[in-house]
C-alpha cells in the first residue's frame, strides 16, 4: 500500500479542492500508516466519523491511495501461478463469487483493472484503447494518475450506419485522457467500410497514416474480447454494426470473437475472414509489437474468445475473474 503526494495543481484551481486533498492525504496516513482509528481521526481532525470515512474513499479514488494484495495463499494466486506457466501470459485474477451474473462481474473485473491501470502506464507513454462495453466500465472508475507528454490513441473506428459511433467513443477515450492528463487521439472512420477498396484508399490518406503509425508506436494496449456469446452483449455485436450477411460469414469463416474489430477463430487466425478486410482494427501484427497488451474479460460465455486470443499471443497481462480463469485451465 502507497500513499502519494498529490500532482502539483495549476494556480487557479479551487482552494475547497486543494483542501479536500489535503484532508485525504493527512486522513490516509493517520489511517493507513498510523493505524488509528475511524473514531480517533475524526476526534483529530475535528470532523464526524463519517466524513472521515469520505476523506479515506476519496483518497482511493483519486490515487493518493495505492493498495495491494499479495498472498501465495488463495486461490487466486494459485490459479495466477497456473496461467503463467501454461500461457506465458500474467494474470490478475479477480475473487468474484460463481453465483454472480456477468453483469456483476464485468463491474468488479473493471473496477479491479482501474484501480491499478496507473502502474502500467506512465508520461512519455501512448496508450492504444478499444472502446466497448468492457472499455466503458473500467473508463467509469480509471484512478487519477497525472501525466505528461502521454498519449491515448483509439484503435478501430466506431461508427456504423446510424451513428458516427465518435460520441461514444470519445467519451470513453476522453474518461481516461482526463484520469491521466494525456492528449486523445480520435479514429474517426467507420467501424467497417462497405468496400475494402475504400479502406485501402483511406490507409493511404496522411491524416489517417498519422494515427497507424502512432498505433505501431504503443507502449501499452488496452481491450477486452468480443463475443457473439457473451452475456454482457459486446458493442460490435449490440449495437447495430453487423448485418444477418456479416454473422453468414462469421461463422462460415469459424470466428469466435475479435479484438478491436479484428475477428478471430479459435486458434488465433485471422487470415481469410472477410469482415477483416473492411475492418478498421489493427491487425494483430501491430498488438504483438506492442510491448503490454492488457485483456479485460468478465463470464465464461467469452472462454471461447479468451482461447483464442491466448494462442494468437495478442496478451501479455490478462484480468479475469475468478470463475472465467478456474475454466480456463481446466480446459487447457
Amino acid at each position: 500500500m502507497n500513499i502519494r503526494a498529490p500532482a502539483r495543481r495549476e494556480p487557479d484551481r479551487r482552494s475547497h479542492q486543494s483542501d479536500r486533498t489535503r484532508d485525504a492525504l493527512r486522513a490516509a496516513h493517520l489511517y493507513y500508516m498510523q493505524d488509528l482509528t475511524m473514531d480517533a481521526i475524526a476526534r483529530e481532525l475535528h470532523t464526524s466519523r463519517s466524513s472521515v470515512s469520505r476523506l479515506l474513499s476519496h483518497a482511493r479514488a483519486s490515487g493518493l491511495v495505492d493498495i495491494q494484495i499479495h498472498s501465495p495463499l488463495d486461490a487466486p494466486s494459485r490459479l495466477e501461478r497456473e496461467i503463467l506457466e501454461r500461457f506465458q501470459v500474467t494474470a490478475h485474477v479477480v475473487p468474484i463469487p460463481d453465483r454472480a451474473s456477468d453483469v456483476d462481474r464485468l463491474e468488479r473485473v473493471a473496477l479491479s483493472v482501474a484501480r491499478i491501470l496507473g502502474q502500467f502506464f506512465d508520461s512519455n507513454m501512448t496508450m492504444g484503447i478499444a472502446w466497448g462495453s468492457t472499455m466503458n466500465a473500467i473508463s467509469r472508475h480509471v484512478t487519477v494518475k497525472q501525466t505528461h507528454n502521454s498519449q491515448i490513441v483509439q484503435l478501430n473506428g466506431a461508427g456504423n450506419m446510424s451513428t458516427t459511433g465518435l460520441g461514444y467513443a470519445s467519451e470513453i477515450l476522453g474518461r481516461f485522457g482526463n484520469a491521466f492528463g494525456a492528449h486523445v487521439q480520435q479514429f474517426p472512420v467507420p467501424a467497417f467500410f462497405d468496400d475494402p477498396a475504400t479502406k485501402q484508399a483511406f490507409w493511404r490518406e496522411r491524416s489517417v497514416s498519422r494515427l497507424l503509425e502512432m498505433q505501431g508506436r504503443m507502449d501499452v494496449a488496452l481491450f477486452g474480447l468480443g463475443s457473439p456469446f457473451s452475456e454482457v452483449p459486446s458493442r460490435v455485436y449490440a449495437g447495430g454494426y453487423l448485418d444477418e450477411a456479416d454473422y453468414a460469414s462469421l461463422s462460415a469463416s469459424g470466428a469466435v470473437g475479435d479484438v478491436a474489430t479484428v475477428f478471430f477463430r479459435a486458434d488465433g487466425s485471422t487470415n481469410g475472414i472477410p469482415l477483416n478486410e473492411r475492418g478498421t482494427g489493427p491487425d494483430f501484427t501491430v498488438l504483438r509489437r506492442t510491448p503490454r497488451r492488457i485483456c479485460v474479460v468478465a463470464g465464461s460465455s467469452k472462454l471461447a474468445s479468451l482461447h483464442g486470443a491466448l494462442r494468437a499471443e495478442l496478451i501479455t497481462d490478462l484480468f479475469v475473474d475468478e470463475g472465467t480463469a478456474r475454466a480456463l485451465v481446466s480446459e487447457a
